[in-house]
């Protein structure tokens, strides 16, 4: 497909739709599956939260939607924008809708940020190619981009460098990039990372602030169920690579299913809790994708695993919310979930695991 149009924008419905997304590395020791058999969608307006742990692919899957992969990644599936299939674009017609149509608050904005153009110049740029403005107007729309985002004295800042800003503040002007020329579909990939609590706190509001002005949709990428507890419709739980468990956020912490799920929860700091208490932390390390385990991706590390976990690997199963599907053989609540965990607590073994 070629010649993609932005005239044609969603206002409401369905924005997104990705079927079956694969993403394959070409690498020396071999190919890596780092995003498998992936589906999902998101609505005008709403807000997914992608959570999981270092390697479980939930970056790449951002990436793959937008386009922003190296020359050796393969994507095999499907991702319709609207009414556009993506797959297939080359980056002539994926530039019509970076930056205008969809855009990405990456979550190093000292390294994303040119260290030697002036911030005022990075926000301008993208509202001078797209839209077509004059550079008075581009300075001057610059300047409330930068209001809104709530950096201080936004005249004086368009003319300073990232290294004059603080790591919150070059955060926002991050956020003022990508919504410079008003995109629909805002991808945000831990956009907290290294940022102390009160500014994160503060960075999570303003994209949700945003989001709300704007009628625009989010996908929240983050490894902390916290974050995206308030922040967001819908949470989708990545492992190796798949989707393990999906569902509106209220209805996932109020009966998750996917013990990987329960076990990001546990590793959360509580407020309820001693300063100091060790935190829980999940045993063992995420799986190697050039030779994945044969049954489910996480039962090397699942205290409730059995003999069929580590045979055959399970797929999204509907929960008794339609909207809730998960990836379990024996998900929490069951009866055999819960005869594992009392085994646990009195010392005893069960399926050669203590």
């Amino acid at each position: 497909m070629s010649g993609l149009q932005t005239d044609g924008r969603v206002e409401q419905g369905r924005l997104l739709t990705v079927e079956n997304l694969s993403t394959t590395f070409a690498t020396e020791r071999g190919p890596v599956r780092a995003v498998d058999q992936v589906s999902l969608s998101l609505d005008r307006g709403q807000a997914l939260g992608i959570v999981g742990e270092s390697g479980s692919g939930k970056t790449v899957l951002s990436r793959s939607i937008m386009g922003l992969l190296p020359s050796t990644a393969r994507r095999e599936g499907s991702i319709r924008f609207g009414d556009h299939e993506l797959l297939g674009s080359g980056a002539v017609d994926m530039s019509k809708l970076w930056g205008r149509e969809m855009s990405m608050v990456f979550q190093n904005p000292m390294v994303s940020l040119n260290p030697v153009m002036r911030i005022g110049e990075q926000i301008a740029e993208p509202l001078r190619i797209h839209l077509g403005m004059s550079r008075r107007d581009a300075r001057a729309t610059t300047v409330r981009l930068l209001r809104d985002v709530r950096i201080p004295e936004p005249e004086r800042r368009v003319d300073q460098y990232p290294h004059e800003l603080s790591g919150g503040m070059r955060q926002r002007v991050m956020i003022a990039i990508t919504l410079a020329c008003g995109p629909t579909l805002l991808f945000a990939d831990e956009p907290t990372t290294a940022l102390d609590v009160t500014v994160q706190a503060q960075i999570l509001d303003l994209i949700a602030e945003q989001r709300e002005e704007r009628n625009m949709s989010v996908v929240l990428v983050t490894h902390d169920l916290g974050v995206v507890a308030g922040h967001t419709d819908v949470i989708a739980v990545m492992y190796g690579g798949r989707l393990v468990e999906v569902a509106p956020t209220a209805v996932l912490f109020a009966d998750m299913r996917m013990p990987y799920t329960e076990a990001l929860l546990q590793s959360i700091p509580r407020l309820d809790q001693p300063s100091h208490t060790r935190l829980t932390a999940i045993p063992g390390r995420p799986p190697d994708l050039l030779d994945p385990p044969r049954g489910c991706a996480f039962a090397p590390r699942c205290a409730f695993a059995r003999d069929r976990c580590r045979e055959e690997a399970p797929t999204l199963t509907p929960a008794d919310n339609p909207e809730h599907r998960f990836a379990c053989w024996y998900p929490v609540g069951s009866a055999e979930y819960l005869e594992t965990r009392e085994r646990i607590a009195s010392g005893l073994t069960i399926g050669g695991r203590s």
